[in-house]
C-alpha cells in the first residue's frame, strides 16, 4: 500500500492495476471520466492515458507540461494526428527520453525533426539518424558526417528502423568506407577493386565480411575463403548466394544445424573465455535462426528448380511464387515444415478450402514469437468456429469467439474454460453475458482481466468499480 493508501504495488492488485491501466486507453472515454484519471494522478494511470491515441488535443496538451518526464514521452508515442503547437511545445524538451521518442515520429513537422540533427546529445542524433530514412539530404549529410561515432553509426547501417534504407551520397562513399564504424552500411553500396575486396576479407568486424560476403562483386576464390570464415554468419551469406557451388552451400548448412561443431571450431574453443564461448554460443544459434528465416528472392523468381530442395528456406522461398503448377502446389502444401505449408497456403488463396485452412492453421508452428496466426488470413466459417469451440486444443478454441454470433451457451462454456488463453479470447466477445463479464473482470489471470476490461460492452458503472477495486 503506498502513501495514499491504494493498494498498485500488491500483488493481489495487480491484475485490477492492468485493468485500471485498460480502461483508460479506452477510444469511448468522456471529458469528465479523462480530466478525474489526470485529477487522481496515479502515475501508471496518467501514463496509459497519455498513450490513449484518441485524447482530446486539449487533454494531450496539458499532460505535456506534466512534470513526470515519461508521462511526456508517452504523449508523443500517442500523438498520431496531433497538431504542430504539441511538437514546438517538446521539441526542446529537457529529458532524453522525450526527444528520443521526437526522433522516432513520423509525425513531428519535418523542420521541427531536422532539429534533433543538431541535438547536443549523439544517442538522439543516432536514433534521429536509424528511424528518420526519408530526412532531406542536408540532414542526412549532417549525420553522415557527425563527429561522433555513435551518431555516424547510426547514419550508415546495415540496419535502420523505417523502410527504404538510405542509400550515401556517391562523394562520401570513399571516406565512409575507410571509417571503421560506417565501413559496413557503406560497403554494399560500394563498386569494389580487387585490393579493396582483399583488404575487407581481412577485416576483424564480422559485420563488414558479412557484408562483403553478399557483395554482388565478390570474386569466386574469396566466396570460398569467406564459406570457412569463423563466424557463422558470415558463411550464412555464402550459402544465400546464387552462385555459391552445391558441395560448398551443403557444408555450410551442416555446418549450422549441427550440434556438433567442426574440429577447428573445437580447438578454437580451447582459447576463449567464458564470455568468448558464451559470444559464439549465442552467434551460432542466431545463425540457425538466420537459416528458417532466410528467403531467396532468386529461389522465387526461378522456383522449380528448388521446390524439392533439401533446405526448407529454399522450399518457402519457391512457395512464395505465384506461378507454380497445380501439382507443385498440392505438393508444398502437404509438405512437412510449417513454415512451407503455411507460405504456400499465403501464395495460393484460391486454393484453400475452409479444410484446408484448418488444417494449415492446427498444424502452424511458428519459427519464432509471433500473434499472427493462418487463421488471421484465412477466415474460418461459423459453422467450424463453433465446432472448435469443443475443440480439444485450447489454441483451436481460442479461435471460436471470432464469430461474433457465436451462440450464448458456448460463449459460457469459453468464459470457464480451464485454459486462460481461451478465457483471454472469449472476454472480449460482444455477446458476452453481463454476469460473465464482471466475473472475467475479477478473474485470476492479469492479461484476462485486462481483455474484460476492454469488453465494447463494459458499462460504465464497472468502468468506476474497478477504478474503486484498485484504490482509486
Amino acid at each position: 500500500m503506498d502513501s495514499r493508501g491504494t493498494l498498485r504495488y500488491h500483488p493481489t492488485s495487480f491484475a485490477y492495476c492492468r485493468v485500471v491501466d485498460n480502461v483508460a486507453e479506452r477510444p469511448d472515454l468522456t471529458d469528465d471520466m479523462i480530466a478525474e484519471i489526470i485529477a487522481v494522478d496515479d502515475c501508471w494511470l496518467t501514463h496509459s492515458l497519455a498513450l490513449n491515441r484518441s485524447l482530446p488535443h486539449a487533454f494531450r496538451m496539458k499532460l505535456a507540461e506534466h512534470p513526470d518526464p515519461a508521462v511526456r514521452a508517452a504523449v508523443v508515442i500517442g500523438a498520431d494526428d496531433a497538431p504542430r503547437e504539441l511538437f514546438e511545445r517538446l521539441i526542446g524538451d529537457a529529458d532524453l527520453g522525450v526527444r528520443e521518442n521526437l526522433a522516432k515520429s513520423d509525425h513531428v513537422p519535418p523542420d521541427l525533426r531536422a532539429r534533433l540533427a543538431a541535438d547536443p546529445d549523439p544517442k538522439i542524433r543516432a536514433t534521429l539518424a536509424q528511424w528518420w530514412t526519408r530526412a532531406p539530404e542536408p540532414v542526412r549529410r549532417l549525420l553522415l558526417t557527425d563527429p561522433e561515432d555513435v551518431a555516424r553509426a547510426g547514419a550508415c547501417a546495415t540496419y535502420y528502423r523505417r523502410l527504404p534504407h538510405p542509400v550515401p551520397p556517391a562523394d562520401l562513399l570513399p571516406a565512409l568506407l575507410a571509417d571503421p564504424v560506417t565501413r559496413a552500411g557503406a560497403l554494399r553500396h560500394c563498386t569494389l577493386d580487387a585490393d579493396t575486396v582483399l583488404w575487407l576479407a581481412d577485416d576483424p568486424d564480422e559485420e563488414v565480411r558479412k557484408e562483403l560476403a553478399g557483395h554482388p562483386g565478390l570474386p569466386p576464390t574469396l566466396s570460398r575463403t569467406l564459406a570457412e570464415d569463423p563466424s557463422p554468419q558470415v558463411a550464412l551469406r555464402i550459402f544465400a548466394r546464387q552462385d555459391t557451388l552445391g558441395p560448398t552451400r551443403a557444408a555450410i548448412h551442416t555446418r549450422i544445424v549441427s550440434d556438433v561443431p567442426p574440429v577447428d571450431w573445437l580447438t578454437g574453443l580451447q582459447v576463449l573465455d567464458d564470455d568468448a564461448l558464451e559470444q559464439q554460443l549465442i552467434m551460432n544459434e542466431l545463425a540457425r535462426l538466420e537459416l528458417r528465416t532466410l528467403r531467396l528472392p532468386w529461389v522465387t523468381a526461378d522456383p522449380l528448380p528448388y521446390v524439392d530442395s533439401p533446405y526448407t528456406c529454399f522450399r518457402v522461398s519457391a512457395a512464395m511464387s505465384g506461378c507454380l503448377p497445380a501439382p507443385v502446389v498440392t505438393r508444398l502444401l502437404d509438405d512437412e515444415e510449417s513454415s512451407v505449408r503455411t507460405t504456400m497456403a499465403l501464395h495460393a488463396r484460391d486454393r484453400i478450402d475452409p479444410a484446408t485452412a484448418e488444417r494449415i492453421d492446427r498444424s502452424y508452428r511458428p519459427q519464432k514469437r509471433t500473434r499472427w496466426r493462418p487463421a488471421d488470413d484465412f477466415p474460418l466459417p461459423a459453422d467450424v468456429l463453433r465446432r472448435l469451440a469443443t475443440d480439444p486444443d485450447p489454441r483451436m478454441r481460442q479461435l471460436a469467439p471470432r464469430d461474433l454470433d457465436l451462440p450464448v451457451e458456448l460463449v459460457r462454456r469459453l468464459a470457464s474454460d480451464a485454459d486462460h488463453t481461451v478465457r483471454r479470447a472469449i472476454a472480449t466477445h460482444p455477446q458476452l453475458p453481463t454476469r460473465e463479464l464482471k466475473r472475467l473482470l475479477a478473474d485470476p489471470s492479469e492479461w484476462v482481466a485486462t481483455a474484460a476490461a476492454g469488453n465494447p460492452n463494459l458499462p460504465l458503472q464497472q468502468m468506476h468499480q474497478i477504478l474503486a477495486l484498485a484504490g482509486l
